[in-house]
């Protein structure tokens, strides 16, 4: 066992060093910040690199599709990675690739050295979320976890959300190169910032295994399944490079074997994703819940810029300081959402938060091509709003469920849940939004108008599945001692 600062009788951290962990945590949710921020810089500063490199739109992205890709092959692995090593060892790794392809990126004369860039950020960044909730669940007490998880939310909700301001507002005056320039020191600082306050805090298992056939099947598997719905919106407009039904057929095959392969490892402690996370109803129905809520929120960042560029005619940098004040609702919202979960638990918060986000997409469902401006900016807030009231207390419930061997990997399965969640809801809105426009421009109709046609159908649904959700939200509850066997310790 690697020498940390955990008691080595009690499982917990020495009272003295509780006051310690600050600098700890804060150091790795501000990495954990940039490194999602970075996730979606790249929608806004398509155009530009597109004409910079001499590349189609379908080429071009592959700088996003290539990114979640990675993440949803690294992600999985996170499990195995936070047992076997150390917070040092995997924070040094993370941030050094993430730096890495920063620079790789930054310098890139031609798309192909971009593109390896933005895969070697991925493989830091797919590390970074799955590093900061174990961290944070094995020193903070269960009785301050919802404070503390309201100021992740703040990295996991705000940070992919005003990424493409950022993005904006530096194309505005510079060229693409310096998105990768500007961040290229914040990743250097932090890596000689956690060279002073990173310790180790988990305990780790140097005899855990790793499965080789599990890594591959985990990658066909979340990789086929993240690149097929990724494509659905390229395959409704003619434009998919291969049939999109073969990597969705390979990544479920692959899925299924995966699982089957896991619940036999796990019997003897050797599964790359233990599964036994999902023993707790808790951590199930919440993670359910997250399913949902990411695909509302990645269904509508990729959908609002298409319809406010597409159908109003605005341009990028408007449309980012459109989705800015949303994001900056939710930072806001974070920590204050999780000190009433301290307080109240997680149904007097959920229950609201997904009345109000669902009906805030029958909002959206009014969105035309006459729409103004200020409406639509006050239905994204409100959307932000009731989104912001759910984050914190479902991942609080879901994590704060498990033993405290799970820790790493129920924070990889929240993870990859959030990656594959968010492909679904892009391609879900993206699709109904493409299929719709297409059919009413068949049928005669203006292109403007089949646009604002295909916008509202997929908001359409999304409220649905949303108003479907509020009644699973029922069922929420705040973790009790014991819900599966090895309680975590500090409940």
């Amino acid at each position: 066992m690697a020498a940390t600062d955990i008691h080595p009788s009690t499982g917990s951290i020495p009272a003295q060093n509780v006051t310690r962990t600050g600098p700890v945590i804060a150091l790795l949710v501000v990495a954990a910040f940039v490194v999602i921020l970075n996730e979606t810089t790249m929608g806004v500063a398509l155009t530009p690199i597109m004409e910079d490199l001499g590349i189609t739109a379908s080429t071009g992205q592959w700088l996003t599709t290539g990114f979640l890709l990675t993440m949803a092959i690294v992600i999985p692995l996170t499990g195995f990675l936070l047992s076997r090593f150390t917070i040092r060892q995997v924070f040094f790794a993370a941030m050094s690739l993430f730096a890495l392809g920063t620079l790789v990126a930054a310098l890139a004369p031609s798309f192909p050295f971009l593109l390896a860039g933005r895969v070697i950020q991925a493989s830091g960044t797919g590390v970074m979320m799955p590093l900061l909730f174990t961290t944070v669940l094995n020193i903070v007490p269960a009785s301050h976890r919802g404070r503390m998880m309201g100021v992740i939310t703040i990295v996991i909700a705000v940070a992919p959300a005003i990424g493409p301001t950022v993005s904006g507002l530096i194309l505005s005056t510079l060229t693409w190169h310096a998105i990768f320039w500007i961040m290229f020191p914040i990743a250097l600082l932090s890596i000689a910032l956690g060279a002073i306050w990173v310790r180790n805090v988990t305990e780790t298992d140097p005899h855990a295994r790793f499965d080789m056939l599990s890594v591959v099947l985990s990658a066909l598997g979340f990789g086929g399944l993240i690149f097929g719905l990724s494509s659905i919106g390229e395959s409704a407009s003619g434009h998919a490079a291969v049939p999109v039904w073969i990597p969705l057929v390979v990544g479920a095959v692959a899925l299924v074997l995966f699982v089957l392969r896991q619940l036999k490892l796990q019997k003897t402690d050797g599964a790359l994703l233990d599964l036994r996370t999902f023993k707790s109803k808790t951590f199930s129905l919440a993670v359910v819940l997250v399913a949902v809520v990411f695909a509302a929120l990645f269904g509508s960042l990729i959908l609002l810029p298409i319809y406010l560029q597409q159908v109003l005619g605005l341009g990028t940098l408007t449309v980012g300081l459109m989705l800015l004040p949303g994001g900056i609702l939710m930072g806001v919202m974070a920590p204050i959402v999780g000190n009433l979960f301290d307080r109240f638990g997680p149904t007097p918060l959920v229950i609201p938060g997904l009345v109000i986000a669902a009906g805030s997409l029958w909002g959206m469902t009014t969105f035309d091509e006459g729409t103004p401006v200020w409406w639509i900016v006050v239905v994204y807030l409100v959307l932000n709003l009731g989104l912001g009231l759910t984050f914190t207390p479902l991942m609080t419930s879901a994590l704060g469920s498990l033993p405290r061997k799970l820790y790493p990997h129920g924070s990889a399965v929240v993870g990859t849940v959030q990656q594959v969640a968010g492909a679904a809801g892009t391609a879900l809105f993206v699709t109904l939004m493409s299929v719709t426009a297409a059919a009413a421009v068949g049928n005669g109709t203006d292109p403007v108008l089949a646009s604002a046609q295909g916008v509202h159908a997929a908001f359409f649904v999304g409220a649905c599945i949303a108003s479907a959700a509020v009644v699973l939200g029922l069922f929420v509850r705040k973790p009790v001692d014991g819900e599966i066997e090895g309680a975590p310790i500090g409940h």
